[in-house]
């Protein structure tokens, strides 16, 4: 009787353990679609944005496009440890593009919080990732 109240205890635990990390996956995710969707169609603010960070305004449908298939990537379980590793580089990128241009400290963190979440939400949605990256004894 005991084994059978710790196997559904631990199977529940997990299933709340998979669920929050998928909340706390798609939170990122769906801001990093729309900023992808936004650049796609290189709307005016996005032109605005490009000048300032003194990209070529012709690149941020690439970058959107790439930026869709990384967060495919990451969707996908299969794939899902790359896409984080990929999303990593391109929000780096995205720090690296900030400080050139001495922004704000906000527009520094804000992709260190993105990647974090993201790490976070595969963590704990991915048993294969806790294996990877769960502290040793």
């Amino acid at each position: 009787m005991q084994a059978t109240l710790t196997t559904v205890s631990t199977t529940t635990s997990v299933k709340a353990m998979v669920w929050t990390g998928r909340v706390i996956s798609a939170l990122p995710v769906l801001f990093l679609i729309f900023d992808a969707i936004i650049k796609l169609f290189n709307i005016q603010p996005v032109v605005d944005a490009s000048k300032l960070l003194g990209l070529p305004v012709d690149l941020a449908p690439t970058l959107g496009l790439i930026l869709l298939v990384c967060i495919a990537i990451y969707l996908l379980p299969r794939t899902a440890m790359l896409g984080a590793v990929l999303l990593t580089g391109y929000l780096g990128g995205a720090i690296s593009i900030q400080a050139r241009v001495e922004a704000a400290p906000f527009s520094l963190v804000f992709p260190i919080i993105l990647g974090a979440m993201l790490w976070v939400g595969l963590f704990l949605r991915d048993e294969r990732a806790r294996g990877v990256i769960a502290p040793r004894h």
